[in-house]
């Protein structure tokens, strides 16, 4: 059974989106990946409906890239795996828009999709505002053969 929410990407694997800034929605994810400072994480998991489950954070600022671009493919693909392998997943940041967004067209990109297209996939199928600025663009295009945040 899926999470309330979740997409299929073109290899089957299902993922759910959203932004953290907003309630919990139903549904508990076997696995979360979580994107935003450390401001933000302290903020998270402070609240009463904090993720409970396993689940691992990603440095990430809003509208930026990755701190650690190795590290951030090596959770994206992480989070991918899980997905083909039939856990319940899930990607946040704030808003659920730029990174959550970039994030989902990095998976769409391991799940098939070519790279210059993975964009314009994402924002059919998951928001049509996902990867929101040039520079998250161009790191999806690249991914995931990305080795530095410029």
């Amino acid at each position: 059974m899926s999470l309330p929410g979740a997409i299929e990407l073109p290899d089957g694997a299902l993922v759910r989106g959203r932004g953290l800034r907003n309630p919990t929605p139903e549904g508990t994810p076997d696995y979360g990946l979580y994107l935003g400072s450390p401001r933000m994480r302290r903020a998270v998991m402070a609240r009463p409906d904090a993720p409970s489950w396993p689940h691992e954070w990603v440095e990430w600022p809003d509208f930026r890239l990755p701190r650690s671009p190795e590290h951030a493919v090596a959770m994206i693909r992480d989070l991918h795996a899980r997905a083909a392998a039939g856990e319940r997943v899930e990607v946040a940041c704030g808003g659920g828009i730029g990174r959550t967004g970039t994030v989902v067209a990095c998976l769409a990109v391991l799940a098939g999709i070519p790279s210059g297209d993975a964009v314009a996939w994402t924002r059919a199928h998951y928001n049509r505002r996902a990867v929101e600025t040039p520079w998250q663009k161009r790191w999806v295009a690249r991914f995931p053969h990305v080795t530095s945040a410029r």
